[in-house]
C-alpha cells in the first residue's frame, strides 16, 4: 500500500511526524529497530529508508498516507501504535497480515477511496476469521440508511467481485464508483434494471425512498458483503 510514495522523500516526513509527537529518535523507532543511529541520516535525506523499514514506521505510528503524500488531512489516523505479535481471540495487531487474516477499517469507506487505489489507509487490525478469511476487508457500518439489515457499529466483511455481469441481486454490496456518478461510495442492495448497462441501488432502510440508478461503467471496484459481526463478538 505504500507503493506509490517516493521513499526518497519519506524520511523528512517522518522526521515532520516525530516532531509533531515531540518524541526522539529513540522513543519515535525505538520500537521498531534496535538502533536508532541510522535514522538521523533517514530523516536528513542522506539515506533512502527501506520499503519495509517504511511500512513499519508507518504502520506503527499510525501515519495518513494520504497525509505523507500530499500533505492532506490528519497526520495520525491514531495516536495509539500498533502492539505487534498480540493476539486475542483471533485479532492480531501487527505490520504485516498471515495466511489467512483479513484486515480492519475503522474508518468511513469514502475516506479509503481514491480512483482505483483501494484501501489506501493502514489497517487497525487483522482477523482471522475462517468463514470470512476469503474476504477483502472488514469495514466499519456508519448511518442507518441498511437498518435492519446492517445497524450502525456493526462491521461487515467484503469480498471484492471482478465480473459486474454477474451479480447476486437483492444482495448488499460495497460500490465505489467515479465522477460519472459523483464518485459515489456506498453500501446498497443491488437489483437489476430494464436497461442491462445499468444498476439499481437500493437501501435496506424503508425510510430512506427512492432508488439511485447508474451505469455499470460507472463502477470502479464492487465489493459483495459476505456477513457481518458485531462489536460485542471482537
Amino acid at each position: 500500500m505504500i507503493d506509490h510514495l517516493d521513499r526518497a522523500e519519506l524520511g523528512p516526513l517522518f522526521k515532520e511526524a516525530r516532531l509533531l509527537k515531540n518524541m526522539t529518535l529513540e522513543q519515535f523507532y525505538g520500537g521498531i529497530a534496535k538502533h536508532v543511529n541510522n535514522f538521523s541520516s533517514i530523516e536528513n535525506g542522506g539515506r533512502v529508508v527501506g520499503r519495509r523499514l517504511a511500512k513499519d514506521i508507518i504502520y506503527y505510528h499510525n501515519i495518513s498516507l494520504k497525509w505523507l503524500e500530499k500533505k492532506e488531512g490528519a497526520p495520525f489516523l491514531s495516536n495509539i501504535p500498533y502492539k505487534h505479535k498480540q493476539e486475542r481471540k483471533g485479532i492480531r495487531f501487527a505490520n504485516e497480515p498471515l495466511e489467512g487474516e483479513v484486515p480492519f477499517y475503522n474508518i468511513q469507506p469514502d475516506t479509503m477511496f481514491n480512483g482505483l487505489d483501494v484501501f489506501r489507509e493502514s489497517p487497525e487490525f487483522y482477523v482471522n476469521f475462517r468463514p470470512f478469511n476469503d474476504c477483502t476487508a472488514y469495514l466499519s457500518v456508519y448511518g442507518d440508511n441498511m437498518n435492519p439489515k446492517f445497524a450502525s457499529g456493526e462491521i461487515i466483511a467484503v469480498k471484492e467481485v471482478f465480473n459486474f455481469d454477474v451479480i447476486l441481486w437483492g444482495e448488499a454490496y460495497l460500490i465505489v464508483a467515479n465522477e460519472q456518478a459523483n464518485n459515489l461510495v456506498t453500501v446498497k442492495l443491488l437489483f437489476s434494471h430494464a436497461d442491462e448497462d445499468k444498476l439499481i441501488l437500493r437501501s435496506a432502510n424503508p425510510d430512506y425512498g427512492g432508488d439511485i440508478i447508474i451505469d455499470k461503467k460507472a463502477i470502479m471496484k464492487l465489493f459483495i458483503v459476505k456477513g457481518k459481526v458485531t462489536r460485542y463478538q471482537l
